[in-house]
């Protein structure tokens, strides 16, 4: 083969390969990567094979114990709230009105009890919005001048129209917060009282304990009027 044609043919294999070489590196740095061992293409996450968006979501088990609390939460208001109606019915018309609790009657104390549902029911609220409940601004020892308020407000002489008014009331707080979503329950807001976080859950926490405890000083009433 003359020394021309074997200059040509070089010159030809080489332009091959070198296309064959572009082709290969073209390819290799465009197909996707495959995850190995959890690695990502910009850098290591702490879940094997699980994409970075994945944390923002919350795992099902949260959820689901949030719900399990707010539900529990619930019943125990329920029941504590039916154990209040039944055992006032059990009073007569004169012990209705007989002071036994510093100055409160069974009719102030339902007084008493239907303010604050009707308060925190406005208080749910507030907290959702990013705000603090209004009563706060009454805060002093045990709530006194708030109570007085709320006692002055909603304190009828009729002992059924009480008793109906807190049905009412409580039924409308309890409708109120079974919407809410669970994991609201205890989310920071932002709202605070003097450095304490104002939660949705503590707000219903502390209006649980308020009834449990009143409940306890109404049952020690009866039993002493035996």
């Amino acid at each position: 083969m003359p020394n021309n044609a074997c200059t040509e043919t070089f010159r030809k294999l080489n332009a091959s390969l070198r296309d064959l070489q572009a082709f290969f590196w073209l390819w290799a740095f465009s197909a996707p990567r495959p995850r190995v061992h959890g690695r990502i293409r910009y850098g290591w996450h702490k879940m094997k094979n699980t994409p970075v968006a994945a944390k923002k979501s919350k795992r099902p088990s949260t959820v689901i114990k949030a719900q399990l609390k707010r539900d529990e939460l619930v019943a125990d208001l329920i029941e504590t709230r039916r154990k209040i109606i039944d055992i006032t019915s059990s009073f007569s018309p004169t012990e209705h009105d007989q002071v036994f609790l510093g100055i409160w009657s069974i009719k102030d104390l339902l007084a008493h009890l239907i303010g604050w549902l009707e308060a925190n029911r406005k208080a749910v609220k507030a907290i959702r919005a990013g705000k603090l409940p209004e009563f706060y601004a009454y805060k002093d020892r045990d709530w006194q001048t708030y109570n007085a308020r709320l006692v002055s407000k909603y304190k009828r002489e009729s002992m059924v129209e009480l008793l109906s008014t807190m049905q009412v009331s409580h039924q409308k707080l309890i409708d109120s917060i079974q919407i809410i979503p669970a994991e609201e329950f205890e989310q920071d807001y932002g709202v605070r009282f003097k450095g304490y976080k104002v939660t949705i859950a503590r707000l219903l926490q502390a209006e649980l304990k308020d009834e449990k405890v009143h409940y306890a000083q109404i049952e020690m009433f009866r039993n002493k009027a035996k």
